[in-house]
């Protein structure tokens, strides 16, 4: 399975450990998944990272930086852009911030992107014309791999 996971759902596996993604790591683990970003991608989760992220998880440089490692350790780089004629059947996102995911997901060739996010969620409720890959949560990830 190819996957493209959005910044939250990234901020779950580096940061916060959180067990909605228990499934994803050990898929990706057992060389049963495939994690895939790109440039936009990794400076969204980069940003991120440097936010404060509550619950006393302010991260200092070393661990920002050692959570980017992982993030390059686990994922594959998609290097090429989509095509503008492909990236016109995406539909657009209300927030520009999302669309970036879309393309992520489309570029890699994914089967699931991965995400929390409602806008993104939308569009794997409301699609008339099927996407390529299917948008999940972490938890219906589970349900659906």
């Amino acid at each position: 399975m190819r996957l493209v996971l959005d910044t939250n759902v990234w901020l779950d596996w580096l940061v916060f450990d959180d067990p909605s993604i228990a499934t994803i790591k050990a898929a990706v683990a057992a060389k049963r998944a495939e994690v895939f970003i790109d440039a936009a991608c990794e400076a969204e989760l980069e940003r991120a990272l440097a936010y404060d992220l509550g619950k006393k998880r302010t991260l200092d440089a070393a661990g920002r930086g050692a959570c980017l490692a992982e993030c390059r350790r686990v994922a594959q780089r998609i290097h090429s852009a989509v095509p503008e004629a492909e990236r016109a059947r995406l539909p657009a996102c209300r927030d520009p911030d999302d669309q970036k995911f879309l393309e992520a997901a489309l570029a890699a060739h994914a089967d699931f992107l991965i995400t929390k996010d409602r806008a993104l969620l939308y569009f794997a409720r409301r699609r008339s014309r099927p996407l390529p890959f299917r948008i999940v949560t972490p938890a219906s990830f589970l349900r659906n791999k």
